[in-house]
Formats: structure tokens, sequence, C-alpha cells
């Protein structure tokens, strides 16, 4: 059975080489690429021997169903632009879909590397990501935090992809602005109202869990600093929710 690799992608050029390089092993290479792309990275997938379809993006799941659509396959890696795939990824998948198993689906670790340092605690590895799936037996579900709904059971492989996360600390400022507004738009949507005191309960809570439960510790300074980061923007998201309820209630 064969394995092609679908890379979905806006303006990466600057990483899209690379990541094509890391999986030539594929028996082909998908670049899926979001209309509202502007810079180089159609000419270099191309120039890198990579196939280019261009989609219209509306959510998350809506573009990878889309490009689970459009490409034919038997069985289908989706590999982010930052993230790069190991040899001995690529042997275990290559073990996997030789149609001796009975999973449909498959979760990958990630190995995610954080301001250039590999990063094991505070709930960044595992980091499990369904990204190895059987073509017509999944699809992908809601259009924040998208999961995948099967008809078959699921696997868990071994090797990790390595992800390189957050260049540095104006990216994550950048990226967890980002996050935290949806997620605040997610919790308002469910009726979640928070209490004066919540951004602060809620900020301590999670430092808790990303530096002692999670094992952020084992990380030493650096998984101190991701920890404090983190539940910073806890509160964050907390405190849009509670101006989201303010505009509510005018």
């Amino acid at each position: 059975m064969n394995v092609t690799v679908i890379i979905p992608a806006r303006d990466e050029a600057h990483n899209i080489v690379d990541c094509l390089e890391s999986v030539a092993w594929a028996d082909r290479r998908v670049v899926f690429l979001d209309s509202r792309t502007t810079d180089r990275t159609p000419n270099l997938a191309r120039e890198a021997g990579a196939q280019v379809l261009i989609h219209d993006f509306e959510n998350f799941a809506q573009f990878h169903n889309a490009a689970m659509e459009r490409v034919e396959a038997d069985w289908i890696l989706f590999v982010d632009a930052d993230e790069r795939a190991t040899l001995a990824l690529a042997e275990e998948i290559r073990a996997v879909t030789d149609g001796s198993r009975e999973e449909v689906a498959w979760a990958v670790p990630r190995h995610n590397y954080i301001f250039g340092r590999l990063t094991l605690g505070a709930g960044w590895y595992p980091d499990y990501q369904s990204r190895l799936l059987l073509r017509d037996r999944v699809r992908w579900e809601r259009a924040v935090h998208e999961v995948i709904v099967t008809d078959g059971p699921r696997g868990c492989l071994e090797n990790p992809l390595i992800h390189y996360n957050y260049d540095d600390l104006p990216d994550f400022v950048a990226r967890q602005e980002k996050y935290s507004s949806v997620d605040a738009g997610i919790l308002f949507q469910e009726g979640v109202r928070p209490r004066f005191y919540t951004p602060y309960s809620q900020a301590a809570r999670h430092f808790w869990w990303r530096f002692v439960t999670l094992r952020g510790a084992r990380d030493g300074l650096h998984g101190l600093r991701l920890s404090l980061l983190m539940a910073y923007y806890e509160a964050v998201k907390y405190r849009k929710l509670a101006r989201l309820w303010g505009e509510e209630n005018g």
C-alpha cells in the first residue's frame, strides 16, 4: 500500500524545502496550499519535486478533509511545514502500512524544539498527533482543535516527528495571543462565566499542572519559564472571556 505525505501550508517558504527533503522516502509528496499564500512556497515545492494543490481555507478540519478528498492514496501522512520526519519514523510507517495491521489511524509523538531546545516536560512530550490515516476510514471534525473520527481501531507509533515549535519569545507571544482569543471564544460559546478571581486561580492551577504534574521541572529553568508563560496566557484567556461577557451584557 502506498503512503502519500500531505503538507498543509501557507507562506512556508522558509520551511518547505527542508520539510519535503525529510519525507523524500514517501511514494508521493503533496503540498496542499492555502489559497491566501503570497510567498514562494508553491514554486519552491514544485522545484523540490512535490505536487502543489491550492484550496480555500475555512478551518483546519475542512482543510484536512479537502486534502484527503483531492489526493488519491491508500495511506496519508500529514506533516506540517515546520516538522521533519526521520528515517526511523519512515521505517516504522512502512511496517504498519503493509496491510497486516487492523489499525486505520496512527498517532505520532513529537519532539518539540522550543526556543531552539528540545522540550520533554510541561506537556510537550509525547504530544501525540493523529497524522497517519487510512484515507477512506477517517474524517476530521470540529472547526477549532480538530479531531479525527474513525471507523476502526487506532494505534500509537514510537518514533517521533521533529517539530521546530516557537522560534523565539516574540513568536511564542504572537501565537499565544491568537490561541487565547480563540479559546476564550469557545468558552464563551459554551456559556462558561468566569468570576473575578478565575484568571488568577486558573493561572495557578495551570502552572502546577505544567511544572509539577507534567514534569516541566525536568527541563530546569527552561521548563520553569515555559510553565510560567503558559500560566500567564491561561490568565489572559480568562480575562478575554470576561471581556466577552462584559460586551454581551452591555
